[in-house]
């Protein structure tokens, strides 16, 4: 069985412009990210913990953009709107597993910035390399623990010919939507999972930036407090990027049917998987002096090699 993407309904006559800023986004993503997973790898001052965690939402940002935005460009330019039943529950499943063991990684880097700020003494004994390999591993067996039954919750539904997607790429529901049977179970089991997994990581997040601040707003002086701040401040705004757009698309799709536009839904979410993936070797690049202090060295180096 084949399934039809049809890109952004509503505005395809702009598909080709679209895809102008959708792919260049996409290359500074992959290339950045990819960068800076070479500069944290590489250079032995970054190997503390808040930088493992920084590559692994690297890594996690390559794949995500890569299992999407290729196949996005393909509709926008060559107009390769088929896709394979099988195809379409292989990305809908990487998409959400990459999305919740990223969810993972931003709480794992607040718990991270909680042990910096509120126990600076004990943070490497807290937070030492088995303790990071094991907080990795265990984000990728949850995601997949989570993510592994949307498979056969796709699978064991009828499907009756229907076979349009309205989207630029595939997801539980816009697949289960196709379905003859009823899709109360895809429903419950995605809400629930929605609630107990990426929700909880939210609420501990919270937490985490909670007891911060009331540790910040402790101490004396006002340089120690800007600089505490500073370390969290470029986390807080992939925070953000990440889940705004994230749960904007989650309940829009779901009970914002009427009010608010389809294409809206669908150019939010195509932007979500290349925007923040692009954006947070930026911000991280811009906000942390270490990583600056690298790259200018890293620069150097080569220039005057040349």
């Amino acid at each position: 069985m084949w399934y039809v993407l049809i890109g952004i309904p509503g505005l395809e006559d702009l598909h080709t412009w679209i895809s102008i800023p959708i792919c260049s986004m996409y290359i500074v993503a992959v290339v950045g990210n990819i960068f800076l997973i070479f500069l944290i790898v590489t250079e032995s001052s970054l190997h503390e913990p808040m930088y493992f965690f920084l590559s692994m939402l690297a890594f996690a940002d390559v794949l995500l953009s890569t299992t999407t935005a290729p196949k996005m460009l393909a509709i926008f330019w060559s107009h390769s709107m088929n896709i394979s039943f099988a195809s379409c529950v292989s990305q809908m499943f990487f998409i959400h597993f990459i999305f919740v063991a990223e969810s993972a990684i931003l709480l794992a880097m607040a718990f991270d910035r909680y042990v910096a700020i509120c126990y600076p003494l004990r943070y490497t004994t807290i937070l030492t390399s088995s303790v990071i390999g094991k907080i990795g591993i265990a984000a990728v067996v949850r995601s997949f623990i989570i993510c592994f039954p949307f498979i056969f919750l796709v699978y064991r539904l009828t499907y009756c010919g229907r076979n349009i997607i309205a989207h630029s790429y595939c997801e539980h529901m816009g697949i289960a939507r196709l379905a003859c049977d009823s899709i109360n179970v895809n429903i419950i089991y995605g809400l629930t999972v929605a609630l107990l997994s990426t929700g909880l990581d939210v609420v501990f997040i919270i937490m985490s930036y909670t007891m911060i601040l009331l540790t910040v707003f402790q101490i004396p002086s006002w340089a120690a407090r800007c600089k505490a701040f500073n370390t969290c401040g470029s986390h807080i705004c992939v925070i953000l990027m990440f889940y705004a757009p994230a749960f904007f698309s989650f309940f829009a799709h779901r009970f914002g049917g009427k009010t608010i536009p389809h294409h809206i839904h669908i150019l939010v979410a195509n932007l979500y998987v290349v925007v923040p993936p692009m954006l947070n070797p930026i911000i991280y690049g811009v906000k942390t002096k270490q990583i600056q202090d690298r790259v200018i060295l890293l620069f150097s180096s080569i220039s005057t090699c040349c």
